[in-house]
């Protein structure tokens, strides 16, 4: 009986730890997503900045 409830926490345990790994994968995944997505308009607004940076001489 002992044995069992020590089985049944080492598998829950585990199963936590797994979670989270999933959990870090699945949110690195929708960040690299929305990375992809806005590239075009973050590349554009830093072309814009650095081309008014460089007409003002600054």
């Amino acid at each position: 009986m002992i044995m069992r409830f020590k089985q049944k926490m080492m598998r829950s345990l585990g199963n936590k730890k797994g979670m989270e790994m999933v959990q870090v994968a699945i949110l690195v995944a929708i960040a690299v997503a929305v990375g992809i997505i806005f590239k075009s308009s973050v590349v554009d607004f830093v072309n814009k900045i650095f081309k008014a940076l460089n007409a003002a001489n600054f």
